[in-house]
């Protein structure tokens, strides 16, 4: 006789999504691979690590599993292994070795037009950038002087139409009925004969 009664599946904490991103960063810590909350999450996000992304009242967190984190470190382990011949800096020489110089030969003068050109000096420079910044100043206080003659301008024509508003307001003030405004609201109206 047989028992066609499922079996039950292991409750072992090694399938479980049982570790959260802060547990998963300690572990890698105790193995000697310390890892930043954001890289983790990035391992799950990338698949490096068996993980299932749940809402929560905060946000998602990421639930992972202890085999993974545990497989994943063995991994980075193993390539830091496999490439620990590689890359290494050499050792660093001891002994300094003298430097033998060539005798120098005497250079041949340039023929005709290839002659290099004298360098300028630092005084021709410096004065180049002097004159053409004097012209830049002198450019710069002309615009300075019209500006200032504009405000002026504005500000004349700014006291002639306060004073024309003035004197409108002088003529209109008969006409408006006594508390200013041109409808009256606000006023204590009489009754007219």
């Amino acid at each position: 006789m047989s028992d066609d009664q499922p079996r039950q599946a292991a409750a072992s904490s090694d399938t479980e999504y049982s570790l959260s991103i802060d547990e998963a960063a300690l572990l890698y810590e105790r193995a000697g691979l310390p890892r930043t909350l954001r890289t983790i999450q990035r391992y799950c996000a990338q698949n490096h690590l068996d993980a299932h992304r749940v809402e929560t009242a905060y946000g998602e967190k990421y639930l992972i599993t202890p085999a993974s984190v545990m497989k994943h470190i063995a991994y980075i382990e193993e390539v830091r292994q496999a490439t620990a011949g590689r890359g290494e800096p050499r050792p660093v020489a001891t002994t300094v070795r003298e430097e033998v110089l060539a005798p120098q030969e005497p250079r041949q003068r340039p023929a005709g037009r290839d002659e290099p050109r004298p360098a300028a000096t630092s005084d021709e420079m410096d004065l180049r950038y002097v004159t053409i910044l004097e012209k830049e100043n002198e450019f710069l206080r002309g615009q300075i002087t019209v500006k200032d003659e504009q405000i002026g301008a504005l500000l004349e024509r700014d006291r002639e139409t306060n004073f024309l508003i003035r004197g409108l307001q002088a003529m209109l003030s008969p006409l408006l009925p006594r508390g200013g405004s041109p409808d009256g609201a606000g006023d204590n109206p009489e009754p007219r004969p």
